[in-house]
């Protein structure tokens, strides 16, 4: 990883909803480490400050891609950026999705809101090995019709199973309203020879872990995406430890075999 930020400048920025950009980053000296599906960037926005991103696509030429929601005065600032803008970004930090534990064994992506942005890699990484792994299931939810990304994308992840569900509808929605947990039953895959992938809202992440440990899915094939208060990214500061974890160092990908305990402790 690199602790000193690298400039970077914004190439491509395109608006996914109403409060949610995606931004393509181009190095403007020398680029940053490789970034593995599901670790993060502490990515700053000049005069404001700086936040961690997950890269939501890997590309070639050292650019990164962030999907950013506004929801904060760094977020926002982001978001508010266009082509040619500069950034400062350091990194690559933190654990990623553990791809090696899942070839040859097929693979259950079940995404909420924001959190679809961290998967989107992992998924890639499969379509493009599709010998490499068994069955590709993906099961995203979303808060309305409006807040789906990537939705120009989800046709290509329906080889087998790939279904989207939204909490509210809108005018005109014909698709799936409910919890994304409701899908997972519809999914093609066998328990035992599965790993799971979950992000979105640590709710959701306990309730789709519950759902996966019922149906016969041990806990340790079970890979998830933890968020605290990501400062410093060094496991300095302590301002994101969730129990003896500090997720910007052990997580933000660990097995819920070591978060299940973590997750039901209210304190924490």
């Amino acid at each position: 990883m690199t602790l000193t930020p690298l400039p970077y400048r914004v190439v491509d920025r395109r608006e996914e909803t109403r409060d949610t950009v995606t931004l393509t980053l181009a190095p403007s000296d020398g680029p940053l480490a490789a970034f593995a599906p599901g670790q993060f960037a502490m990515v700053y926005a000049f005069g404001v400050g700086e936040i961690p991103v997950s890269v939501s696509r890997i590309l070639d030429s050292g650019r990164l891609v962030h999907t950013v929601r506004a929801v904060g005065a760094v977020s926002r600032a982001l978001c508010g950026l266009g082509p040619g803008d500069q950034v400062a970004v350091r990194g690559p930090f933190g654990t990623g999705w553990d791809t090696t534990a899942a070839r040859r064994r097929d693979v259950l992506v079940v995404a909420g809101g924001i959190g679809l942005a961290p998967l989107r890699p992992l998924i890639d990484a499969v379509l493009a090995e599709p010998e490499a792994y068994g069955r590709l299931n993906v099961c995203v939810g979303a808060r309305s019709p409006g807040d789906l990304l990537y939705p120009d994308e989800a046709p290509s992840w329906r080889n087998p199973f790939a279904e989207i569900t939204v909490d509210r509808p809108s005018a005109g929605w014909t698709g799936r309203v409910g919890i994304v947990t409701g899908l997972i039953g519809e999914a093609r895959f066998t328990a035992a020879d599965t790993t799971a992938f979950v992000c979105g809202p640590e709710v959701m992440i306990r309730a789709t872990a519950r759902v996966l440990v019922h149906r016969g899915m041990d806990a340790a094939h079970i890979q998830v995406s933890l968020e605290r208060n990501m400062r410093c990214a060094t496991g300095h500061c302590g301002h994101c430890q969730l129990g003896p974890l500090l997720l910007c160092r052990d997580g933000p990908v660990v097995g819920y075999d070591r978060a299940e305990s973590l997750l039901t402790v209210r304190e924490l």
